[in-house]
């Protein structure tokens, strides 16, 4: 029996989502953007990087590849492919662009129905809502109640709330509620409990996610968000690859804020790490104790909520070229009939207008020693990723997409 391990790189779209127009977002490719601004020195910064953008390792399993597929993209950096490498794409059939569509689908589960949103207004949430959360959730009020980037909304309102001990309550494009808090002066268990509150009366809403998200400093420009953030998510409406591998005895290991996710639902272990380098070394632990029959789930999520959001070319591109270096690791601890899958759930185009996620396509690549690997072309929906993982595993195909398995064997998908 096999194991398999799925690496997500938080918010690394590949471009070329065939409905981006719907989202506002046509044009938008985090990766070709990214590529093309370091090639023009726009990714440059003393101290932290500098010159085109260089990912040997993942180029090796078929990034570049992964890229022409789904816009004909071409990386100047692309080299020679590892045997047993496989690249593709996948377009998303789920609504939205957010982390719970994105990691449903990869994990079988597409998202048919629509998610709730608050419009950009000021206030953003209905009076009954924030009168509830402030009953119920025994605050004295609340502030921001806007749509607003995470960083600079603590900027404005991180004063006022110590003073006055209102937590900070804002949204985004996304089916979200983001609350921040400070860890010491509000305190990080009470805010946790105050987003519990939220998230049940958001679920009539159709609200995907309820964020905590804790920072510390005394003043504007000192302010900093911790590594506490947590999710609150909606279940799943139906069981996920996840569910059916727990419910067949497999462990399932998740890193990063992939439980968060999934409400915990077919998780049976979680792993977690200030920062991309920590969720590494915590994956890399997770894959020494991964047995046979073992499924290894990871977020890395510092793409998106640290460079994606605040627009940071160069850092998005430091933080590749870092995670980049570092795959050799992985490799490392693969054995014969292993299956390593490198992956996104969505965009977010750094050179892209506003802060928020983009429609894009996500690139399919990976290694799977011992097979043939080669081409999986670009699949119709995320599903097929976790469709894959699943025969791999040996268990039962789900009701969404196909898997490509038999495109590494040497047959056909």
């Amino acid at each position: 029996m096999a194991r398999a391990f799925i690496f997500v790189l938080d918010s690394f779209g590949i471009g070329g989502a065939a409905d981006a127009d719907r989202y506002g977002d046509a044009g938008a490719d985090t990766f070709g953007h990214i590529a093309l601004a370091c090639a023009a020195g726009r990714g440059d910064r003393e101290g932290l990087r500098c010159g085109p953008l260089s990912l040997p390792n993942m180029v090796s399993l078929g990034l570049a590849e992964a890229a022409r597929t789904a816009t004909g993209f071409s990386f100047d950096g692309a080299g020679p492919l590892q045997a047993s490498s496989f690249h593709g794409a996948a377009q998303e059939v789920s609504n939205g662009k957010d982390t719970p569509s994105g990691h449903w689908e990869i994990a079988g589960l597409p998202v048919r129905f629509g998610w709730g949103y608050f419009p950009d207004t000021v206030p953003a949430f209905p009076a009954e809502l924030t009168e509830a959360m402030i009953r119920e959730g025994h605050v004295p009020g609340i502030l921001a109640n806007c749509h607003a980037p995470g960083t600079q909304v603590i900027e404005d309102y991180g004063e006022e709330h110590i003073r006055t001990g209102m937590p900070i309550c804002y949204t985004s494009v996304d089916s979200v509620i983001q609350i921040a808090a400070h860890e010491s002066h509000f305190g990080l268990e009470r805010l946790y409990e105050f987003c519990k509150v939220v998230r049940r009366l958001a679920d009539p809403l159709r609200i995907g996610r309820v964020i905590a998200r804790p920072f510390l400093g005394e003043t504007a420009g000192s302010f900093q968000r911790t590594p506490n953030r947590k999710d609150f998510s909606v279940p799943p409406p139906e069981p996920t690859l996840l569910d059916r591998l727990v419910e067949r005895g497999r462990r399932v290991i998740a890193i990063g804020k992939i439980g968060d996710i999934f409400a915990h639902r077919g998780i049976s272990e979680v792993r977690k790490g200030p920062g991309n380098m920590a969720m590494f070394d915590a994956a890399l632990g997770a894959m020494d104790d991964a047995g046979d029959g073992d499924f290894v789930f990871a977020n890395f999520v510092d793409f998106d909520s640290e460079y994606g959001h605040r627009r940071d070319v160069a850092g998005y591109a430091a933080a590749l070229e870092e995670f980049d270096r570092r795959i050799p690791e992985a490799l490392a601890r693969l054995k014969a009939g292993d299956l390593f899958i490198l992956t996104a759930d969505h965009g977010n185009d750094p050179t892209w207008r506003g802060t928020d996620h983009t429609r894009e396509r996500i690139p399919v690549f990976g290694l799977a020693p011992g097979m043939k690997g080669g081409m999986v072309g670009l699949r119709p929906t995320f599903c097929d990723i976790g469709e894959t993982v699943a025969e791999h595993l040996g268990i039962a195909p789900g009701r969404h997409g196909t898997s490509f398995l038999a495109a590494l064997t040497g047959g056909h998908a």
